[in-house]
């Protein structure tokens, strides 16, 4: 199969076309500094060509899930990089900012509200937060000066994330998070430079990519993007012309790939005909990595289509450490892990899933 074939990315020689999906977890405690459970889940799944660790907070700001972990302290950083010396495979760290997608109820922000480019609502039935599941909040709108201050998170993350021994960064940019609210014209309605025409709603992105720059190279920075997603209430009129635009864009910092959520496992906004990997393929020159939703089959046809180089797999990991053994094997994969298991904060539904049994 080519999905086993090695692959170069950058500087890196990937033993097979796997890539392990980043997933919010929650396993890193109160404190949010990753620790033993969390090494011992990237070990059992270290047989990918390229894991892409969890979204990883860039500061207290940025925080929206329960006990997720962050790259903002120097315990963090300690406890990532006791993963990264444990672990065979290259891991990137997925930069993340939840923006609207939280609440004042996370212990970390002091009772402040979430930071969005425009003070417009997420339309949802709720976030799960330390005081249960509560109604999202209108959140504030980022001030010129917070949009600063929120461009050097990203670049004090960057350097952490380099102190902590990862092989590259992916910059989130994607699920209705922090950065994709601000590509997109449903959830910018700012009228300043940051907002606008789609030049001034990629702004910010393209801020965050060239801070990220002055502490890696580009083959080793990734951006991921949901063109057709609706997750966190997105999905705009004007997505294809925006994502076309967004990956001509970056494909000129020569960045080692884009990460397209083009399946629609995570629902799609039925706004015009999904975006295919063929259109990025088109105008990023790039390696593409194709995700959400493809099986075995699904994700062989597109790599030998030429559209994908590289297909992540996100759920069948949790339940199969083993996938690659199971794809090469030909055998059959275990039953998806409960959904519950993404708001636990233990083992179970995290470290105790079995390889195959022959």
């Amino acid at each position: 199969m080519k999905l086993l074939e090695p692959f170069t990315l950058g500087k890196l020689e990937l033993k097979n076309r796997i890539v392990m999906a980043p997933l919010t977890r929650a396993r890193a405690g109160l404190s949010r500094v990753p620790n033993d459970l969390m090494k011992r889940y990237y070990q059992q799944r270290q047989s990918a060509g390229l894991i892409i660790a969890e979204a990883t907070t860039i500061s207290t700001d940025g925080i929206g899930w329960q006990q997720s972990p962050g790259i903002y302290s120097n315990s963090q950083v300690d406890g990532w990089r006791k993963i990264t010396e444990g672990v065979a495979t290259p891991i990137f760290l997925q930069l993340w900012h939840c923006g609207r997608a939280s609440h004042s109820a996370f212990p970390e922000r002091e009772g402040k509200l979430p930071a969005a480019p425009s003070s417009i609502i997420l339309n949802d039935e709720g976030i799960h937060t330390p005081q249960g599941k509560l109604p999202y909040e209108k959140p504030r709108s980022l001030t010129v000066s917070e949009i600063k201050a929120t461009i050097n998170d990203y670049k004090e993350a960057a350097k952490r994330a380099k102190e902590a021994g990862f092989a590259g960064i992916e910059i989130h940019s994607a699920n209705g998070y922090l950065l994709d609210q601000f590509l997109q014209s449903k959830t910018n309605q700012r009228t300043d430079e940051w907002g606008g025409n789609i030049e001034r709603r990629f702004k910010l992105l393209q801020e965050v990519v060239e801070v990220c720059l002055s502490i890696w190279s580009p083959s080793q920075i990734g951006v991921r993007l949901s063109p057709n997603g609706i997750f966190n209430d997105m999905g705009s009129p004007d997505f294809r012309e925006t994502f076309t635009y967004v990956a001509s864009e970056l494909n000129k910092y020569n960045l080692a790939y884009l990460h397209i959520l083009d399946g629609l496992a995570f629902g799609f906004h039925n706004l015009g005909e999904p975006m295919s990997l063929a259109e990025f393929r088109r105008c990023f020159d790039g390696a593409i990595i194709g995700n959400c939703g493809y099986t075995k089959e699904t994700a062989e046809e597109r790599l030998l289509s030429g559209d994908g180089d590289l297909i992540a797999f996100g759920r069948p990991f949790i339940s199969n450490p083993d996938l690659v053994e199971r794809f090469t094997n030909n055998w059959p994969l275990a039953p998806d892990a409960a959904f519950e298991d993404w708001y636990s904060f233990g083992e179970k539904g995290y470290a105790d899933f079995l390889n195959y049994q022959a």
